[in-house]
């Protein structure tokens, strides 16, 4: 049986609870980080020393780096679906997944500050900046959505898990945003969904 680690609301926990779900694998959920705590505790650390989510067992095999734990997923349970396996095709879709940390620190910035910070406390100005470079960001994703129905390529794949999951927070907080007509088409698509629905058309918290 597979055990994941980690809160529903994180965005990087949500990749791997979303990757289990389209792979229909049963698994045991394990709440922990924030509210839940559990994540500094020995026997957790003793799993990851980091004492960060997610983290994913798999029998005697552990792992964190919900990417990593991600492509594991794929290529472990997916391979009539969400695996790829022409190695270039592959590389083509998880240069994605990759590609998605460098939208990370800024959608997390306006993300705590909109989110998580009561107004009073709000860094403004560190959100206008960061709502900036997501947009210059996001400019590079619309781009590449004009030839290409998913990031993974003509089938949904591992390529638009990680971005998938940011780009919820992203249309959901209260906020201007330019139009990125493919961008947002994508977006419906994977909207329609149930395991997106599921795990990543959440409340934001």
């Amino acid at each position: 049986m597979i055990t994941i680690w980690g809160r529903d609301n994180s965005t990087n926990v949500k990749k791997v609870l979303w990757c289990a779900a389209e792979l229909a694998l049963p698994y045991h959920h394990i709440p922990a980080g924030g509210q839940f705590g559990r994540n500094h505790d020995a026997d957790f650390l003793a799993m990851n020393p980091n004492g960060l989510i997610p983290c994913l067992q798999d029998g005697e095999r552990v792992l964190w780096e919900s990417n990593t734990i991600v492509r594991y997923l794929a290529a472990q349970y997916g391979e009539n679906s969400l695996y790829i396996a022409d190695a270039g095709a592959r590389a083509s879709a998880e240069k994605w997944m990759d590609w998605a940390m460098m939208l990370a620190p800024s959608f997390s910035v306006a993300l705590i500050n909109l989110v998580r910070t009561k107004p009073e406390n709000r860094d403004m100005a560190s959100v206008e900046k960061a709502i900036m470079e997501c947009e210059r960001l996001l400019g590079i994703v619309d781009s590449a959505l004009a030839n290409q129905p998913w990031l993974s390529g003509d089938q949904f794949g591992i390529g638009d898990i990680p971005l998938g999951c940011i780009i919820y927070g992203w249309l959901n907080m209260a906020i201007e945003r330019q139009p990125h007509p493919n961008l947002e088409r994508w977006y419906r698509q994977l909207s329609e969904r149930p395991a997106y629905q599921k795990h990543v058309m959440i409340p934001l918290s």
